[in-house]
């Protein structure tokens, strides 16, 4: 749940204390990157 006004208005990217901000993801909108798994080991595999 976004509590934060900023978040709510335009979005932690968009906040000047982005990047000193400690709540972005409680009270934020923040999420972190999903991490793609590769497909190495799968390709090597195959050959």
């Amino acid at each position: 749940m976004t509590l934060c006004p900023i978040a709510l208005a335009v979005g932690c990217m968009k906040c000047p204390a982005f990047s000193v901000c400690p709540l972005k993801g409680v009270i934020g909108d923040y999420r972190k990157p999903e991490k793609t798994q590769t497909n190495q080991h799968s390709d090597r595999a195959k050959k």
